[in-house]
């Protein structure tokens, strides 16, 4: 069990808020991290691993015309990915692991090429734009070892998002306690 799996966990699970994931690259490991985790059924939704592209647009309702015009290893890809599954989960948190783990480039992106996506609760009164956010990643090693780092990649990139928010709203709550400045 990673300990970024073990803490997202726990700071979901204390916030009452669940996660989604969808994986292609990684074909369920993200999602075998997290469940790793005892008491991970307090937050965990579900995952969805769409390995073929057309499973993309038809479980997850990535944009057909983006994935024949860019394919599937593509930072707006992640993007619908994360987006999708958060809403066909019904979850507070989407993520989605896309790219290329080898052995041979695909959708013209080489080896090593990733992209791994989060979508959350933002908008209205917590400073954070509507949508999520997308980190492209240009990995070595072998296939392995890619798909190993998109994992740890993604569950960074959730941590970053959940803290991120923490701060927000303790700056908010700060803000009402000092007068409302």
């Amino acid at each position: 069990m990673s300990s970024a799996a073990a803490e997202a966990v726990r700071l979901l699970t204390v916030r009452g808020e669940t996660l989604a994931v969808a994986e292609s690259l990684t074909g369920g490991l993200v999602a075998a991290a997290i469940t790793a985790v005892p008491g991970a059924s307090k937050a965990f939704r579900g995952s969805v691993t769409a390995y073929a592209t057309e499973l993309k647009h038809r479980v997850l309702g990535v944009d057909a015309e983006l994935l024949a015009a860019r394919g599937a290893v593509d930072p707006q890809v992640a993007a619908q990915m994360a987006a999708g599954v958060r809403v066909a989960m019904g979850a507070d948190w989407g993520l989605a692991t896309t790219g290329v783990a080898g052995p041979e480039p695909q959708d013209g992106q080489p080896v090593g090429t990733v992209f791994v996506a989060v979508d959350g609760p933002f908008g209205a009164g917590d400073g954070s734009a509507p949508g999520g956010k997308v980190r492209e990643l240009r990995l070595n090693g072998d296939r392995a070892e890619i798909r190993r780092e998109s994992v740890r990649s993604v569950l960074a990139l959730l941590l970053e998002e959940l803290a991120g928010e923490r701060t927000g709203n303790a700056r908010a709550q700060d803000t009402e306690r000092n007068g409302g400045f």
